[in-house]
C-alpha cells in the first residue's frame, strides 16, 4: 500500500499387446491389472505426488467420476508415482489417458531399460502406452506421470500396468512410537517410528483422516486453543492400510489469552488513514473518521533511509492537504477515538517506505524511533506493512521456523522488544502481500537450488515467530498475481473465490514449499481479517460488496462457497481491512456501509 496504489506484485482395463505374444497361454492367463487405484476413484490412495502438486478432480475425467490433476510449479514437474510389485524376466504394458501439454508416462527400476512416452499437446484425452521387460533380479518398478516446468496443470486417468503379478506385498504393521511435540494454540506436531514396507502414512484426528504423508512426521493444524485432541497413525502400501497406532492426546495452548492487544470487537473493521499524504482521494481528518472503523492505521511511518531503521512520521503538509488539522487537534482526535473503544496504530512501510533492518544498530534505531512515535501520539500499537524489497531471505535460509536472515531476525527481535515494553495491551497487526505469505505454499525464498525470488514467502517466519503476540493479520488480497490455493488450483483476485482460498490457507495452515515436514500452522480465526481495496481507484482487485459478502458467507458459515471447499467453518473470523479509509470516503463509504450491514449471525 502506498500513497498512489499498493505495490503490484505481482497422468483400464486389459490390453491386447503384440509384445506379449511370446508368452505361453498359461503365462498370459496369469496377467492382470497391477496398478492400484489407476482411475483415482479412491483419491490419491496408492499414489505419491511431489510437493503437494497432485489433487483429484471430478472434471475433466476420462472414465468414472475422478481423475488426477497435477500442477507443475517452479522446479517441480508435478510427478505422481506408484511402486508396484512385479516378477523378474517378465513383460509388461504401461498405459494411461492424459490431457495437457508435455505430459509424460514412464517407468523406472525395471532392471533393463526404463521406458517412457509423452505427448506435446493433448487438448482432449489422449492414450499413452509403452512396454518394458524386467531384469533377472527385479521385483518392483515405479510407474509415474509428470508434466513439464512452467506448463499449466495436466490431467491423467485410467493408468494401467498389465502383466504377471509379483510376489504378494505384505500389509505393513501398525506404527509405533507416536509422539506429540509441543503444541501451539492451533497446531500439534506429531512423529512416529518408520514401518518396514510402508510407502505412506495416514494421520487421524479422532476418527477423521486429516493427512497422508510419506515421511514420519506431520503437523495437525487449524485446531482450537485450549482443547485436547487425540491422534493415531496408520501405515500403508499397495496391499492396503495397517491397523491404527496407539493413540496420543495433546492439548493446544491458550494462545496468549486469545486476543493479543487488548479488547477488539468480535467483528472488526480495519482501515488505513492517509495521515501523511493526500493520494488523490483527499485528506480525511482524524475527527472525521466514522465510528464504523475499529482499528485506524496511520499511513505511514517511513525510514530516513532504507537501512537506517530510523522511522519518522509527520502529518500531511498543508501545501498538499489544505484541510489538515493541527498536531494538537490530531492528537486530541486520537484520544477521542480511543475513548470510544477504537485502536489507533502507526503503520510502518508502504511501497515508498522500504525498511531493511540489516544490522543490530538499525534494529535498535527502529525500536527507539517507533517508540517515540507511539509515545508522542499516544498510539495503541504498530502495523507492519513492509513491501517491495524490505523482506527477503538469504540463500540457505530454508526453514521458516528458524530463520537466519538478518533483516528477518532483527525485525522479529525489534517487535518483541516493543511488545515487552508496552505490555499485553500492545496491538500488533500486519498487512503483507500474497507474494510474501500464500505464495510460500509453492515457493520459499530462493529455493533449494537457488534462482527463485528470495522474497517469496518471506513474511512467514515473522508471522510464525510472533503468532502469540499478533492481534491481526490482514493480507492484501489485491494487486496480486494468481496464487495457488490448498486445492492446488490458481485463484485470481477480484471475486469471492480469491478471498475464500487465500483466507482458508491462513486458517488451515499449509506445507511451506510443499514440504510436509515444514507446515506453517494455521492462525486462529480471530487473528485474521481479509484485506481488500475500498474502491476501483484504490488498487487492482476491487471486489464488489456482493462478492465480499459471498466470501464471508463461505468462510464463516460454509454457504455460497462456489467450487473451493474450505478446510473448516471459521465462524470467529475477525473481519475486514481496507486500503483505505480515504478511498472509502471517496467512494461514498460503500465498503464500510456494507460491513456495517452484513449479518454476521
Amino acid at each position: 500500500m502506498d500513497r498512489t496504489r499498493p505495490l503490484t506484485l505481482l497422468l483400464a482395463g486389459a490390453l491386447a499387446v503384440g509384445g506379449l505374444a511370446a508368452l505361453t497361454p498359461a503365462a498370459q492367463a496369469a496377467d492382470s491389472e497391477l496398478a492400484r487405484n489407476g482411475g483415482f476413484e479412491a483419491g490419491l490412495d496408492g499414489w505419491n505426488c511431489t510437493a503437494g502438486s497432485g489433487a483429484v478432480v471430478s472434471s475433466p475425467v476420462h472414465s468414472g467420476t475422478k481423475a488426477l490433476q497435477a500442477t507443475p510449479a517452479g522446479s517441480d514437474n508435478a510427478k505422481c508415482s506408484q511402486t508396484i510389485t512385479v516378477k523378474p524376466n517378465a513383460a509388461y504394458t504401461l498405459s494411461g489417458w492424459v490431457r495437457g501439454s508435455y505430459v509424460y508416462l514412464g517407468v523406472t527400476g525395471t532392471g533393463t531399460t526404463d521406458t517412457s512416452t509423452w505427448t506435446q499437446s493433448a487438448p482432449d484425452w489422449q492414450k499413452l502406452s509403452t512396454t518394458f521387460t524386467t531384469g533377472a533380479n527385479t521385483t518392483s518398478v515405479t510407474v509415474y506421470t509428470h508434466g513439464w516446468y512452467g506448463t499449466p496443470a495436466y490431467q491423467a486417468d485410467d493408468l494401467s500396468l498389465y502383466g504377471p503379478g509379483g510376489y504378494p506385498v505384505q500389509l505393513p504393521a501398525a506404527p509405533t512410537g507416536l509422539t506429540a511435540g509441543s503444541p501451539t494454540a492451533t497446531s500439534v506436531p506429531l512423529s512416529w517410528t518408520a514401518v518396514p514396507g510402508a510407502t505412506s502414512y495416514h494421520v487421524y484426528q479422532g476418527t477423521t483422516m486429516i493427512q497422508t504423508v510419506t515421511g514420519t512426521t506431520a503437523t495437525a493444524t487449524g485446531l482450537t486453543a485450549s482443547t485436547p485432541y487425540t491422534f493415531q497413525v496408520t501405515a500403508a502400501n499397495s496391499a492396503g492400510e495397517s491397523p491404527k497406532s496407539a493413540p496420543v492426546t495433546a492439548t493446544t495452548t491458550s494462545g496468549g489469552g486469545g486476543n493479543p492487544g487488548g479488547t477488539l470487537p468480535a467483528r472488526a473493521l480495519v482501515g488505513y488513514l492517509h495521515a501523511s499524504f493526500a493520494n488523490g482521494s483527499g485528506y480525511t481528518r482524524m475527527a472525521d473518521v466514522p465510528d464504523s472503523w475499529d482499528v485506524i492505521n496511520l499511513a505511514f511511518g517511513e525510514p530516513t533511509s532504507v537501512t537506517s531503521g530510523d522511522i519518522r512520521f509527520s502529518l500531511c503538509p498543508a501545501t498538499e492537504c489544505p484541510n489538515v488539522e493541527s498536531p494538537a487537534d490530531f492528537k486530541a482526535a486520537i484520544k477521542a477515538k480511543q475513548a470510544a473503544g477504537k485502536k489507533v496504530l502507526i503503520s510502518i512501510g508502504g511501497q515508498n517506505g522500504q525498511v531493511q533492518l540489516a544490522t543490530t544498530a538499525a534494529r535498535d534505531a527502529f525500536v527507539t524511533s517507533v517508540s517515540k512515535i507511539i509515545d508522542e501520539y499516544g498510539l495503541d500499537g504498530l502495523d507492519i506493512d513492509f513491501e517491495g524489497h524490505s523482506l527477503s531471505l538469504q540463500t540457505g535460509d530454508t526453514d521458516f521456523r528458524s530463520p537466519t536472515t538478518p533483516v528477518i531476525v532483527h525485525l522479529i527481535q525489534a517487535i518483541k522488544t516493543l511488545k515487552a515494553k508496552y505490555g499485553a495491551k500492545f496491538v500488533l497487526t500486519m498487512a503483507p502481500e500474497t507474494f510474501f505469505v500464500q505464495l510460500g505454499y509453492q515457493f520459499y525464498g530462493s529455493g533449494p537450488w537457488g534462482g527463485q525470488d528470495p522474497r517469496a514467502g518471506a513474511y512467514l517466519p515473522v508471522i510464525h515467530a510472533l503468532r502469540d503476540d499478533l492481534t491481526l493479520l490482514h493480507v492484501q488480497d489485491y494487486n496480486s498475481g494468481p496464487i495457488m490455493g490448498l486445492d492446488n488450483q490458481y485463484h485470481s483476485m477480484g471475486g469471492a473465490d480469491f478471498h475464500i482460498a487465500m483466507t482458508d490457507m491462513l486458517l488451515a495452515g499449509f506445507p511451506v514449499a510443499g514440504n510436509t515436514a515444514r507446515v506453517f500452522p494455521g492462525l486462529r480465526p480471530d487473528q485474521v481479517a481479509i484485506g481488500l481495496p475500498a474502491s476501483t481507484q484504490a488498487g487492482n482487485g476491487h471486489t464488489t460488496p456482493a462478492e465480499v459478502n459471498k466470501a464471508l458467507d463461505c468462510l464463516t458459515r460454509k454457504q455460497n462457497c462456489g467450487t473451493y471447499q474450505t478446510h473448516g467453518t471459521w465462524s470467529s473470523l475477525r473481519g475486514l481491512m481496507t486500503w483505505s479509509i480515504n478511498w472509502d470516503r471517496f467512494n461514498q463509504w460503500e465498503f464500510s456501509r456494507n460491513f456495517d450491514a452484513y449479518d454476521w449471525s
